[in-house]
């Protein structure tokens, strides 16, 4: 971490690929040498998230707790192979440090675009519309949970948008999927505690206050639980969509391992 903050200093811009976990034991050096200092250093973090047959020791479910709340730093979540490589891209082409996280293991196995493009920073993107006229459910999936979040939406026809960016994050998406619909259903592997669905909650209320937004990640009061397990199932991650009560997730009993 050091070592990249001095070849930053020189002018140069590192890449610091590093496990989510490993990155938690040089967060002194992460918010010192680089963060207060607004260098251009890339962190490509790897296993966020849970991991299945790593281990808990290797399970990232905090990081975008503990990252979200530095300033000057922007943070991606991919939700597929070639998006991966476009947020590696444009992360790489911004002048302060940038992190983007990532699953362990293959993606969904979409096609990757040889060209690279930067893509526009805090921006999400629609990936489905509801065709309803009433109980109106949008999903706000980040990263890795957005495939999960489009099967579910097939099944109760909801729209689900792909919200790439957890810091920046695309206020005005958020403001007018409240506005268009009944209910908001966040869904990040994370923590809840400190992760961007207690914003997105307040910021949906702003703009509209009849609806109602559920969140759903790894409660922090299982997420030791869930960590042991390894388990997507554990964590509350999954159970079939259904419209939006309260913000609290139950946790099934039976523990899977993440595939």
């Amino acid at each position: 971490m050091t070592f990249a903050a001095g070849l930053a200093c020189e002018g140069l811009k590192p890449v610091v690929a590093i496990y989510s976990t490993f990155l938690q034991r040089a967060y002194d050096q992460l918010i010192h040498d680089v963060v207060l200092q607004d260098l251009p250093v890339v962190f490509a973090i790897d296993r966020a998230g849970l991991v299945g047959a790593d281990g808990p020791t290797h399970a990232g479910s905090f990081d975008l707790t503990y990252l979200r709340c530095l300033p000057n730093t922007t943070v991606m979540v991919p939700s597929d192979e070639d998006e991966c490589r476009q947020m590696l891209y444009t992360a790489f082409t911004l002048d302060t440090p940038a992190a983007v996280r990532y699953p362990r293991g293959t993606g969904p196995g979409v096609a990757v675009r040889t060209e690279m493009r930067a893509l526009p920073v805090g921006k999400g993107e629609l990936r489905r519309e509801t065709k309803r006229r009433a109980q109106r459910i949008a999903i706000l999936a980040f990263g890795s949970m957005l495939h999960p979040a489009l099967a579910a939406a097939e099944e109760i026809d909801a729209t689900v948008a792909n919200m790439r960016f957890v810091k920046p994050i695309d206020i005005d998406l958020i403001e007018r999927l409240a506005r268009t619909h009944d209910g908001l259903v966040t869904i990040e592997e994370n923590v809840i505690a400190g992760g961007r669905a207690a914003r997105l909650r307040k910021r949906s209320r702003s703009a509209a206050s009849s609806c109602r937004c559920c969140i759903w990640g790894c409660p922090t009061r299982s997420s030791i639980r869930a960590i042991l397990a390894c388990s997507w199932r554990t964590a509350g991650l999954m159970r079939k969509a259904s419209p939006p009560q309260s913000s609290r997730v139950s946790v099934p009993d039976a523990p899977t391992s993440r595939p």
